[in-house]
């Protein structure tokens, strides 16, 4: 164990907190104009470049450079065949929701995903109920991106779990507090070239240890032909492949943190843009560590019983396997950023639902109106909270903490997939079936994970899709259309004389 060996993340984390400090310095004039705004999705300036770059971090967790490579390693190539569909979310979160909902966010002066909401279905309730949500699975998700880097940190540096909690857990929480939208968009772009080069390096040390791609896929064919098996001789099913297709790739273009992009670039030409750029870089984040796991078959050739018994003990034993002590810290980097680059992200977004979504509303329903620098600091106080208590929780986590993170994504996209597609999409959508969909269809989807009830052995988000489907149907026959001015905003073509 040597100090040697923290330098490169602390340097790396340092010098995000330099970007955000000098973007905050940067941003002054403008939230002195309107914080909300600027600090919650940066004044609506985002180019192309940072949009993809902020969409594609945002989207890839440490279960990207751990959980997913270590199935690499055990399935075969048939985890990067079913992975792979990963490839087109930024495409269709950009594709399908970017420009309408930017337009909207114009036309109504949204700051989040909820305004927009709010806005479309006319409910106060469904919009508390909606921040309930983000804010509960977000700060599970945070929980298991901390305890995820941590573990990987102490595995590849020899320093302690605590150690690595404390180096850059509270240095993201507290550079996402000054830096805000902005700034974090900023850093993930720096986080998102530091996860493709890192793993870059790492699948070029594998190969040369390996003697090249040629031997070690000849050594695999050899030793585990059912790796190159699309179904992987069973350990690879049809019904994993239709779960993750539909956990991981579809039904993520409804996730929050991924559709309030949408709201934050400047320009037609930049959605372009970053739809292009973003397809290529999460294509990039998603083929190499997935393709190291599977390759890794040749560097660790033992069964999982002796390395642990866990998947998510494979990528620290290949890192430390291929390169040297100080170059295997500096690729933790990559993890480390793929860590911070969502949990400040969704840290954001849940300080955002509680102030800007409950409190603020809440204010102007009785005639108040809160003050810029009022926002400003129970804006700030509400992320320096939710980052320290999710800090803490993480110290002694849940033993099945990433069985929490895929629950908490499964959650966020049942609550959400239906209520953002119809809401944009179908004028005759009310509150009623919104609230039903979001209500009824997260809690049978709870409820059927914690009784794990499943159907044809599909994950229970198939289960939480379709019965928040029809009570969103069953819901939508009750009330009325929506009236004439919010049809007016939403569906400007149905409402032309």
């Amino acid at each position: 164990m040597s100090i040697v060996n923290l330098l490169p993340v602390a340097v790396f984390l340092v010098f995000l907190l330099a970007v955000s400090a000098y973007v905050q310095k940067t941003s002054q004039s403008q939230r002195q104009k309107d914080f909300a705004k600027d600090y919650f999705i940066g004044g609506r300036t985002l180019g192309g470049f940072v949009l993809a770059m902020t969409t594609a971090a945002t989207y890839s967790s440490v279960s990207s450079f751990v959980g997913g490579p270590g199935m690499a390693w055990v399935i075969g190539y048939g985890w990067i065949y079913m992975a792979i569909v990963q490839v087109v979310v930024i495409f269709l979160v950009l594709g399908v929701f970017g420009r309408k909902i930017s337009l909207i966010a114009e036309e109504i002066d949204a700051v989040t995903v909820i305004d927009v909401i709010r806005s479309r279905y006319q409910s106060t309730a469904l919009a508390n109920l909606s921040a309930l949500v983000i804010v509960a699975f977000f700060c599970a998700t945070m929980v298991a991106q901390f305890v995820g880097a941590a573990k990987i940190f102490e595995a590849v540096t020899g320093f302690g779990y605590l150690t690595g909690l404390c180096l850059f857990g509270l240095i993201v929480v507290f550079y996402t507090t000054i830096g805000g939208f902005k700034g974090v968009a900023i850093t993930d772009s720096f986080c998102a070239i530091a996860m493709v080069a890192g793993m870059a390096v790492l699948l070029l040390a594998m190969l040369k240890l390996g003697g090249g791609y040629e031997k070690m896929m000849t050594s695999i064919s050899v030793s585990h032909p059912d790796m190159l098996e699309p179904l992987s001789q069973g350990k690879m099913p049809m019904s994993l492949y239709i779960s993750q297709w539909l956990l991981v790739g579809i039904c993520t273009l409804s996730l929050p943190q991924s559709v309030v992009r949408g709201l934050s670039y400047k320009n037609s030409s930049a959605l372009r843009q970053a739809m292009i750029i973003g397809t290529l870089v999460i294509g990039a984040m998603n083929l190499l560590p997935n393709w190291i796991g599977v390759l890794g078959r040749t560097v660790l050739t033992e069964n999982l019983s002796a390395y642990g018994g866990s998947v998510d003990n494979i990528m620290p034993l290949v890192i430390t396997h291929s390169l040297s002590p100080f170059w295997a810290s500096a690729i933790v980097i990559g993890p480390v950023a793929a860590t911070i680059s969502t949990v400040s992200s969704l840290l954001l977004s849940a300080s955002s639902s509680i102030i800007k979504d409950v409190y603020m509303h809440s204010k102007a329903e009785k005639g108040e109106k809160l003050s810029n620098e009022a926002i400003r600091r129970y804006s700030t106080l509400a992320t320096v909270i939710l980052g320290i208590v999710v800090f803490f929780i993480s110290i002694d986590p849940p033993s099945v903490i990433w069985q929490i993170n895929m629950f908490a994504f499964g959650g966020l996209e049942t609550a959400f997939f239906w209520v953002l597609i119809f809401g944009l999409f179908w004028s005759k959508a009310n509150k009623y079936g919104a609230l039903a969909a979001m209500s009824g269809g997260v809690f049978f989807y709870c409820l059927t994970m914690a009784l794990k009830v499943k159907v044809f052995d599909l994950h229970q988000i198939v289960i939480g899709m379709f019965i928040s489907l029809a009570l969103f149907f069953l819901g939508n026959s009750f009330g009325k259309d929506p009236d004439r001015k919010v049809l007016e905003i939403f569906f400007p073509e149905k409402t032309e004389k």
